[in-house]
């Protein structure tokens, strides 16, 4: 069975449906949604239990009481909900010992054991780095956090956690000082946290493949020669990632990896479902 931890509010339900599609039609285990929320409606929580239901697999809503992170920063387009994932530990079943989260901006194009399987090494995270980052950001977000040795920065939008070890040693104590004493040098919040505070307790994978930034795809066709095209993406991508404020559910989104979302998203709009 795969466990998968996401966290939203009412307004990434869409996107969260065609991400829970895209998992179906890749992978043969069955799965097993734990959704930690505070502001969705409980006829919507209900009418996306029915929609897993239906295809054969479990959604277990857990409702999270938003004054714990009212003192938070909170911007742009994240909510308070992103913080969740760091306490997840506090809210899941005790038989939990370890998640695959997802952020609902993403699509599954390949099966996910490899990384769902993946030893932690003693690690309480596996993330990947966008690893187009430019070596001045990165030294820029070392600086700012503090964390010299880290390996990278990495993004929380794919991340397998180990629930066992993060309910000895992640603090909420520790998170909520953490953003006390750098609120004003936040600047992806939850993910400054996780890199901030447990630097040395990520394990790094491939971003390319777990974790790929469609972004960086268009990007990389403005180069001659670029390293990957559609037919390496289809081949060794697991999870395409639509960071930032376009998304390919909106009508202006001119990404050429939104073929991908509109795969799945077409999909359940024959069948009726919500996908904007």
């Amino acid at each position: 069975m795969f466990q998968v931890l996401v966290t939203t509010d009412a307004n990434y339900l869409p996107p969260l449906r065609v991400l829970m599609h895209s998992l179906f039609c890749n992978n043969r285990r069955p799965f097993t949604f734990y959704l930690l929320y505070s502001r969705i409606a409980e006829e919507e929580i209900q009418a996306l239990g029915e929609f897993v239901r239906r295809q054969g697999h479990e959604l277990v809503p857990i409702y999270v009481d938003p004054q714990l992170f009212h003192d938070a920063p909170v911007f742009r387009h994240y909510t308070v909900e992103m913080y969740y994932r760091l306490a997840a530990h506090l809210f899941l079943p005790p038989d939990v010992d370890r998640v695959l989260y997802l952020d609902p901006d993403i699509v599954a194009i390949n099966p996910m054991d490899e990384l769902y399987d993946m030893d932690f090494e003693g690690n309480l995270f596996i993330a990947a780095e966008h690893t187009h980052s430019t070596k001045v950001a990165n030294l820029f977000n070392k600086l700012r956090l503090k964390t010299p040795n880290a390996k990278g920065y990495f993004n929380t939008g794919v991340m397998m956690m180990n629930i066992a070890a993060m309910r000895e040693h992640v603090r909420l104590a520790d998170i909520y000082q953490f953003i006390r004493d750098n609120r004003f040098k936040l600047v992806l919040p939850d993910q400054d946290v996780l890199n901030g505070l447990y630097w040395d307790k990520i394990k790094p994978v491939d971003g390319y493949r777990y974790n790929y930034d469609a972004r960086y795809y268009d990007f990389l066709q403005l180069l001659p020669n670029p390293k990957h095209n559609l037919a390496w993406i289809e081949e060794n991508t697991v999870f395409i990632h639509y960071c930032g404020k376009e998304k390919p559910w909106k009508d202006n989104y001119k990404g050429e990896l939104g073929r991908f979302y509109k795969r799945y998203s077409q999909v359940l709009e024959l069948e009726g479902e919500a996908t904007v």
